[in-house]
C-alpha cells in the first residue's frame, strides 16, 4: 500500500504597507519627506520675503483664491469671497492678515470700497483679485486710491475684466505684482469673461 503523497506545504506571507514606509528589495526604508514651499508655490522664498499666491475668479462661477505666508486668506472654502473686488490687507512687516472683504462692483455702493481703502496705513500690503465684474461701479476716486497703491491698470479696469494685484500703502514705484486681462469677446476663454489669472512669488518684507 502506498501512502498518500504528503501535500506540499506553502507558507503565505502577508506584507502590510505602513504609512510613511515603502518596500524596496525586501527592506523597509524610510520614505523621504515631501517638502512643500509656503502656499505651494514652485520656488522657496528668501527669509526676508513673504510667499504668496493669488488666483482670480473664473467667470462668475468660481471665486478667487489668496494665500499669503502659507495662510489661506480668501477662498470659496472660507466662504469670504464675493462678486467684484476681493481685497485683503496684510501687515508688511509681520505678514499678519489685518482684515479682508469683498465689494460688489456691479450693483453695490462704491462708498463701502472707499471707506475700506482710505484708512489703510503706510506699510500695509494690499492684495486684490477680481471676480465676475470688478469695475462697473468704480469711480475716479476709487481708481486713484488703487493707483496710489502701485497699480498700473486701475484706470483701465472695465466691465468683466480680469485682474490680480499686490500693492502697498506708501509704495514709491509701480508694483511688479500685477496681471490684467481685458474682457474681449474675440479672445475670451469663457462666454463673456476672460480666462483665469494666476500669480505667485515672493514679496519683500517691510524693514523698519
Amino acid at each position: 500500500t502506498r501512502w498518500p503523497r504528503r501535500p506540499l506545504l506553502t507558507r503565505s506571507v502577508s506584507v502590510f504597507l505602513i504609512p510613511g514606509l515603502f518596500l524596496n528589495c525586501g527592506l523597509f526604508l524610510a520614505e523621504a519627506p515631501v517638502i512643500r514651499n509656503k502656499c505651494n508655490i514652485k520656488k522657496a522664498c528668501p527669509s526676508n520675503t513673504f510667499a504668496f499666491k493669488i488666483v482670480s475668479g473664473a467667470a462668475n462661477v468660481i471665486g478667487p483664491f489668496m494665500c499669503f505666508d502659507n495662510v489661506t486668506v480668501m477662498s470659496n472654502i472660507k466662504n469670504n469671497i464675493g462678486r467684484g473686488l476681493n481685497i485683503a490687507l496684510v501687515n508688511g512687516s509681520t505678514g499678519q492678515v489685518i482684515k479682508s472683504n469683498a465689494f460688489d462692483m456691479y450693483s453695490g455702493d462704491v462708498k463701502h470700497l472707499l471707506d475700506f481703502l482710505k484708512p489703510i496705513k503706510k506699510g500695509t500690503l494690499v492684495l486684490m483679485a477680481a471676480y465676475d465684474d470688478p469695475a462697473t461701479k468704480l469711480n475716479d476716486e476709487a481708481r486713484n486710491l488703487i493707483a496710489e497703491l502701485g497699480s498700473s491698470y486701475a484706470s483701465k479696469l472695465g466691465f468683466r475684466d480680469n485682474w490680480i494685484f499686490i500693492g502697498g500703502k506708501g509704495i514709491k514705484d509701480k508694483s511688479p505684482f500685477e496681471q490684467y486681462l481685458k474682457n474681449d469677446k474675440q479672445t475670451n476663454k469663457y462666454d463673456g469673461w476672460p480666462e483665469v489669472l494666476e500669480m505667485e512669488g515672493c514679496v519683500p518684507k517691510k524693514l523698519d
